[in-house]
Formats: C-alpha cells, structure tokens, sequence
C-alpha cells in the first residue's frame, strides 16, 4: 500500500516563482486595449514560465501529487475580457502538459468560492459552467488527463431541494466536462454521506476531506464509509483521492492550519491502512510544501510506517 503526499498552488520554497499573478479588472479599464492585452500577455508569459519552474522543483523533489491554480490565467473567465491565451502560448502549454506526463504528476484544479453549480440563478449557473468550461480548456491546452473538485455548493432554504438542483444541473453538463468533475465533503452543509450518495447516483468519484469530515458530521464513524468511498473511484484508473488539513486552533477549528498535525495524522494513517488501497493525500496548509516536508521529517521518527521519496508505504504482514 503506497500512499504519496502532494500540497497546493504554490511553493514557499520558491519565492520568486508564484505562476498566480494576475491583474484586478479595475486595473484593466483603466489602461488602454493595447496597454491592457500587453499587460495580460507579459503576466501570462512570466506565469507560464514559473509554473515549468514548480512542476520541475516538484520533480527534483520527488512529489508527484500537486494542485495547480486555475488563477494561471489573468481574468481569464471575466465576462467583459477578451484575451486570446490558447492560440499564441500553445508552444508553452504544451511544454508544460509535456512535463507533467514526463515527471508523471497527478495534477487537478479547485474552482473558487463563485462556482456554485446548484445556484438558484441562473446567471451564477452559467457562470459556473464556464468556469469549468475554462479548467477543461487548461486540460486541453496542456493535453492532459486531470480532475476538477467542486463542492456541491449552497444550502438555501432546503438542502435536499438543492441537492436536487445540484443533479439537475450537474446532469445537463457537457459529457466532457461531466467525465471531469469530482465531488468533495464540505465543512458546513454537505457531509460525508450527502456527497457520498450523490456520487454514488451520479457515478463520479468522491474526495473525502478529513478535516471537513470532522467539523460536519452526525457523528458516523469514518471507517464505515471509506470502502464505499473508495468504490467511487474503482473505474477511474486512479487512487482514491483524500483532502487532510489540521486545524488552526480550538477557537477557530475550520479554518487551515500552517502545518499538519502529525500524532492526527498517523492516526488515520493507521485506520486507512486497514484497506489494501494505494491513496493520494492532498496537504491543505497555510506553508505549502513546507508543510509537507516537515511532515515527512517527524513521520520518519515518529511513524511505524516506511517513508521513502515523499511518499508512506505500509506493507502488510
């Protein structure tokens, strides 16, 4: 059983190379149309460049798991901006799809807090679905084969009407975004067995959120879900997907911590290595790769378990 570690967005290590610059709209409307697409062109072409420097660090570094931010493209699904950043960068694009399958790293994408597919206006809807027309364009651009995580969105006044709009919605996507798309447990509305039944109606892989799962839930125990969960993904060629985050302090428990509790997190190691399942573990922290890292250092001395390149391997007896 492998279970391989990755973090999001950005390297702390790497200070010099965030691929997230961006521009406000405010900011656009105040230069001219050429000054403005000249700007959009030097932002994008420093963040193409920068995003190759993360995914080689990620590569030296022998981290194979990364979430990469759909912010790589300056105002990119901005309703009022027209800004070609396909045809004249897919030198560039391809570049970077081709160091992703090179160094072999599971990448996906989060969407904002603005795509809320289970909205009841219908302009907020649509705007939803071209954000995820616009990941799927990243995909395409990059030719790979990636995920997008949504939550399932708002409660309003019913939470099953809205999961029912939810699937309505999610239903009438293109096919090819649909194949995409994978639900995650959230922290307030949606537990574990909401989006759990949901995926299984839906037949789309679910993400568990550990630290999610801790702050909303009806106190069901995690071990009587997790092979069904798991199920989720039997068809999808890859390993189940886990979201961990320790919280920022008793006072504040939803919120993320910098670093990874590590005694909280060997312990669900243990309950997860009750399965025969190959896992990959997403690192939510305010310090990034940072955070990972250490982890990794106090498991090696703390840990029963066998930590090799960034990654945990428990072998059965």
């Amino acid at each position: 059983m492998k279970i391989r570690l990755g973090y999001v967005a950005l390297s702390l290590t790497l200070t010099d190379t965030s691929y997230c610059h961006t521009m406000t709209y405010s900011k656009f409307q105040k230069l001219s149309s050429e000054e403005a697409q000249q700007r959009l062109h030097q932002i994008l072409t420093q963040n193409l460049k920068n995003f190759q420097t993360i995914l080689k660090y990620n590569y030296q570094n022998k981290i194979e798991f990364f979430r990469f931010s759909p912010t790589i493209v300056p105002l990119a699904t901005h309703p009022k901006v027209n800004f070609d950043y396909l045809t004249p960068y897919q030198k560039e694009w391809s570049k970077i799809g081709k160091l992703i399958t090179k160094y072999q790293i599971r990448v996906d994408t989060h969407p904002d807090q603005y795509c809320i597919l289970n909205s009841k206006d219908p302009h907020i809807v649509n705007n939803s679905i071209n954000i995820l027309k616009y990941h799927q364009t990243l995909f395409k651009a990059m030719n790979i084969k990636s995920q997008i995580i949504l939550h399932i969105g708002a409660k309003y006044n019913s939470k099953k009407e809205s999961i029912d709009r939810f699937i309505h919605n999610f239903t009438n996507l293109p096919q090819e975004i649909k194949k995409l798309i994978i639900l995650e447990n959230d922290d307030k509305i949606y537990n574990i067995k909401d989006t759990l039944t949901i995926c299984q109606k839906l037949n789309i892989p679910m993400v568990l959120d550990y630290h999610h799962y801790k702050c909303n839930n009806e106190k069901e125990k995690i071990e009587d879900y997790l092979s069904q969960i798991f199920a989720t993904w039997k068809n999808t060629g890859l390993p189940p997907k886990i979201h961990f985050s320790s919280p920022k302090s008793h006072s504040n428990p939803r919120a993320h911590s910098d670093y990874i509790n590590y005694q909280d997190f060997i312990k669900f190691i243990k309950i997860l290595s009750t399965y025969s399942q190959d896992i990959d573990i997403m690192l939510e922290c305010k310090a990034k790769d940072e955070a990972l890292f250490r982890l990794i250092r106090q498991l090696k001395i703390y840990s029963p378990f066998i930590i090799k390149n960034n990654s945990i391997t428990i072998k059965k007896d």
